[in-house]
Order: C-alpha cells, then structure tokens, then sequence
C-alpha cells in the first residue's frame, strides 16, 4: 500500500512517519522527477519546491496504515491512497485515531468497573443480577486463591438458573482455560469478552466466602446529545430502554445483537441509521458499517446471504447523503453501488422480477409466505433499490437509463401480476396460485409511495386493520408497519402500538427490547428461537426503533434538503401533551429543542433552516432564540 500527497513549500520542512508494518518512503521532486528514498525510522527533510512524499506500508498482520508528524507536512484526510491494481482512492482516517502510538486494529473502548445490582441466593447458588444486559468480561478476585467455580450466564434470569440447557456456561480452570485467564500474583481469574444481564455460581451459597466478583464492561461511549420525555412515563421509558439498547448494539459497527449473533446484518444496520439520526447522529459510524458490509468491490453473493439485504444497502446510500450530504462518499462508494445493483439484476426474468439463486435466502421478515416464484414484497424492495440507485447516479453524473427502464418495467409488472382486486391486495405470489396475502408488500407499497390513495386506503381497510391477516411479531418489520401508518396519517396508531408493544416487552421485565415479542407467549418459552430453547436475543438493534418513530413521526423531525440543510418539525401536539425533547440535526453538534407545557410551545434551533408546523401554519424557527407558541 502506497499513501503520497504533493506539496509545494516555500522553505524546508521536517517531518516524522510512524507505521503499522514494514516499509520505507520516497521524496520525489516533481521539477526534475528525482527520487530520494529514506528510512521511516528518523526524521526526513522536505526542501523547499513542488514534491510528493510517498510513503510504502506492507502488513501482513493487519491493517497498513501510517501517521505522519510535522508542523506542515503531516497526515490528514487530504492523502491519497494506492493498492496498485486501481485508482488512488482518498486516505481513510477516523477521529479515534488520532494519536502516534495507536494501533487502528485495536479500536478503542471506555471500560467500568461494574458490581451486581442484586444478589440473592437461589437453589444453593448465587445469582448477580446487573440490571440489563452487559458486554463485559467477568474478574473474580479470590480471597485465598484460586478456586474452579461455574459461571451460567443470561440475558433473563431464567436462562442463568437453567444450569443444564443456558446458551453459556463457562466451568473456569486455573491452566490452560480457553476462555479465560487466571494471574497467580493477584489471585485474579478474568474471562474472555460476554454478552449477559445475568450471572449464577450454582454451589456458591455466600460470594464473600469465594471473593469479590465484578465485570469489566465494555463499550464505545458515543455521546449523549438527543434527549426525550413526556408525562406519558411508560412512553419516557419505552424512549431510554431503546436508547439503551441501540448504544449496546454499536461500536466499531452497528451490530444485530450483544449475545448472538454479534454480527453486521444489512437489514438491522438499515434501520439503524434511522435510528441514529434521532439518537447520536455518528457520522463515521454509518461510515464504517457501510463500507464494512460490502467488502470487496468483485461480489459473488449477496450481503449475508440475503437479497433484499443488499437492497436495503444500496437504499441506505440514499439516506445516508439525506442525512449528512456528503458527496464525497458518495464518489468513493460508487463502483460498489454499480457492481452490487448490476450484480443483483443478473437475475432477474423477462418480467424485471428478482429471483433467487442457488445460495440467495429470499428473507423479507420471519413470516409464513408463499414462496412459490417469485415473492412479491421482493419485487417492493427492488424497486424502491433502483430508485435509490438512479438518484445517487444522478447526483454523481452517471448513467441512469438502464436502471430507470427496469424500475418503470418493474412498478407495471407488480401491479399487473400481484394485484388482486377481490382480496384489496397485494398477494405474495402469482405463481401458486393460493393468493395468499401478508401485510409485507403491502406494507411496503404504502411506505413507497406505489399506491395512489384509493388503493392505499383498500390495503389499509383490507389488510392492515384485518385481523384476520397475520400479525407482525418482530420489531425489525413494526418499524415498517408503522411507518406504512404514518404515511396515512394513523398517528394514534403509532402511539398505541409503541405503547401495546414495546411496553408489553416491558411488562415482560424487559431492561433491553429483544428481537421477536409474541404477547402470547408466556414463561421459559418467550426466550426460545431458532429451536433454541434460549436462543431470541433480548438486546436487539432493531428493537430500537421508537427512536426512530417517536423522534420521525410522533415530534416530526424530518430533513427536508440533505444533510438537514433546512429541517422540519411538525409534532403531534394532541398525542404527546407535555413533553420535553432535543434532538442533532447535523454531525457537528447542532440540536433543536422544543418543550410543551400546559398550553405553551417552545422550539430553539442553534442552526438556520428550521420551520415548525403548528396548526397547518409554518413558522420559522429562529437561531439560538426561543419561539414561544401559545396554543389554543
């Protein structure tokens, strides 16, 4: 890997690089093409003229990397990167890694000391409850030296008391112990890396007898800027519960869950940059997992595994520049958007419709469809895929046509094969001939804006207020649903199912919201999933989504030119009553606030481009002064 930039100096300059790896660097004199190569290990002097300083990094052990110190010449975003089989690309750099001596494989965690919030004795064990679920590593320090105990964890007291079947149970030993280490000068054992709430020592009646036992937990502390509370307190709680759980599930990426699978799935990072809109707003986190998720730029199989994830990838471009504006990335992520979309579309029939390929998993949501053909709510994502594709395209000058012709092909095709006018609906599929229909494409219909009013109004009416059809159990697609409510102005509904659902979570003794809640289910039975007795998550991104629909639809915070160059507010008055909220509106630190009390409104912005709705009338919110709206 080469790292260069061209520097024109007017007097000599010194200058140091640091390196991960092995290498060397070369001063070229771009007046007479002279060369000069030096060792990275002393200081090196630039004289005074037009040069390049090139910097050579090879690291067979990780990533290559270089920081370069000097009062002029020195690293920043303005380098250029080279693999040698492509075009230089921009240098990528991280506001955590800003100092000489870290190592960017090593990515940088706030760690606390954390004790049990409770301790009781149960079965002839000790049981420690932390309060919610922890990344943490578990240390244990012996009184009088090592002792080999067992260690059952769970994200629900259950799981830990279920000695015999919990996910993860760890029988610690003094030597040779995979998971974990035992220091004979402090009589200190420290495990490997847990994801748990809970923790029992089965045979451990009194912890004081054996020691002091505390986790070391760790995580990104991403700062805390959006704030949210209401006189509705279970509504307040349903707010910081999700926050909670949408800081355990991000770090170096956004990731499905602290337990299992501990993994960037597209789908669940979809709905999190969404979410961190109305949360930490983190810029370079959206970075990361986007550019994580796609790896290469060659692509022999779709984002783990899924289609419609790599459709959700290529329609989080479009939200990431909604959100921050930033075309740059928008150039530098390009050739994968071209080579992902045109990979997808290698399968598609005559029809424009998608279809899977052998080692595709066609997943929409855990739901009981007709999978005979191909699936309608597929075809829903593909579209809304090509929409964001021929913008970004447009936006960077590129061709469009080829992906707007299939687009318009594959909106007549939906209607004309999916449709079913007897049913109000769209049916999964046209193939089986069952007719059978989900709330999926429908759902999806309506949030994209493919249905004109009428025919909203008959899905409505028809599918989503049928009971009959069945119900949506995972948050990952209630965040679609009442999304799909909002579009047709159902705000009550929103309300009432953030309160029904997410608070029936809590009524079930939830501290984190868990991948998949059936209020039906009841006891031991509630945690099984994916025939694992305890196999559900109960800390899951995409149970985070009242951030995103309180923050979107309920306060109505809303960007309305990218990057939130002007932005709108338009809160549901009648359903919040009092309430209390700030929210970032760009990744720089700018908020807006507004409060209500009794009958009294106050918004505050600290950047130009506001306007509130209140009453059908616009007003624009002013630059660090209060506007104070008295309402009827």
């Amino acid at each position: 890997m080469s790292f260069f930039k061209e520097y024109r100096l007017t007097d000599a300059t010194t200058f140091k690089t640091e390196i991960q790896g092995e290498g060397y660097g070369k001063l070229v004199n771009l007046k007479d093409h002279e060369e000069t190569k030096f060792a990275l290990t002393e200081s090196m002097t630039c004289p005074a003229g037009h040069y390049r300083i090139e910097i050579y990094v090879a690291n067979l052990a990780g990533l290559p990397c270089a920081y370069v110190q000097g009062k002029i010449i020195q690293s920043d975003a303005s380098w250029q990167a080279s693999n040698f089989l492509g075009e230089a690309i921009d240098v990528g750099t991280s506001r955590y890694f800003d100092q000489v001596d870290q190592n960017p494989m090593q990515f940088v965690y706030t760690h606390e000391l954390r004790q049990a919030l409770k301790n009781e004795t149960v079965n002839g064990g000790t049981l420690l409850d932390f309060g919610h679920d922890l990344t943490a590593k578990t240390r244990i320090a012996f009184n009088q030296g090592f002792r080999s105990v067992t260690l059952c964890y769970g994200e629900s007291r259950t799981e830990a008391l279920d000695v015999q079947d919990t996910y993860l149970k760890h029988q610690i030993r003094e030597k040779n112990d995979p998971f974990g280490t035992y220091n004979e000068a402090t009589q200190t054992y420290t495990t490997k890396l847990r994801a748990f709430r809970y923790i029992y020592l089965p045979g451990i009646q009194n912890l004081d007898d054996l020691g002091t036992l505390k986790v070391d937990f760790e995580f990104v502390k991403f700062p805390k800027i959006s704030e949210f509370s209401a006189a509705d307190k279970q509504l307040t709680q349903i707010w910081q519960i999700s926050d909670r759980t949408l800081r355990l599930c991000s770090g170096i990426f956004f990731i499905d869950g602290v337990k299992r699978d501990r993994w960037v799935w597209a789908g669940d990072a979809f709905q999190c940059y969404a979410m961190n809109r109305y949360d930490f707003f983190d810029k370079e986190l959206v970075e990361r997992t986007i550019l994580g998720l796609r790896g290469e730029l060659d692509i022999k199989q779709h984002l783990d595994t899924i289609v419609d994830y790599s459709m959700y990838w290529l329609i989080g471009i479009e939200d990431y520049y909604e959100t921050f504006a930033d075309k740059h990335f928008l150039d530098v992520i390009y050739p994968k958007m071209k080579r992902l979309i045109d990979f997808a579309l290698e399968a598609v029939d005559e029809r424009g419709f998608i279809h899977e390929r052998k080692g595709d998993w066609i997943y929409i949501d855990w739901a009981d469809f007709d999978h005979q053909g191909p699936l309608c709510a597929e075809q829903m994502v593909l579209a809304r895929a090509l929409q964001s594709v021929v913008k970004i395209f447009t936006i960077l000058d590129k061709n469009v046509a080829p992906y707007e012709s299939l687009y318009q092909k594959l909106r007549v095709n939906i209607d004309k094969y999916y449709w079913d006018s007897q049913k109000h609906a769209y049916i999964d599929s046209y193939a089986s001939g069952k007719h059978q229909v989900s709330r999926h494409a429908n759902i999806f219909a309506i949030l994209f804006d493919y249905v004109d009013q009428k025919r909203a109004q008959e899905i409505l009416e028809h599918v989503l207020r049928n009971p009959e059809i069945a119900a949506i159990n995972t948050p990952y697609f209630k965040f679609w649903e009442l999304e799909a409510f909002a579009k047709m102005g159902e705000y009550q509904t929103i309300l009432t199912t953030i309160k029904s659902y997410w608070g029936g979570m809590l009524e079930s003794g939830a501290t984190t919201f868990w991948e998949y809640f059936d209020p039906n289910e009841k006891g031991a039975a509630r945690y099984a999933m994916y025939g694992d007795k305890y196999g559900k998550s109960l800390c899951h991104a995409w149970g985070a989504s009242p951030l995103y629909l309180i923050g979107r639809y309920l306060v109505g915070l809303k960007p309305t030119k990218p990057g939130y160059q002007t932005f709108e507010l338009a809160p549901q008055l009648a359903l919040l009553g009092d309430f209390k909220g700030k929210f970032p509106i760009s990744a720089t630190g700018d908020t807006v606030s507004l409060e209500v009390q009794r009958n009294k409104l106050t918004v505050k912005a600290t950047k130009v481009g506001g306007s509130i709705v209140v009453a059908d009338k616009h007003l624009e919110i002013p630059v660090d002064k209060e506007l104070v709206i008295t309402m009827k």
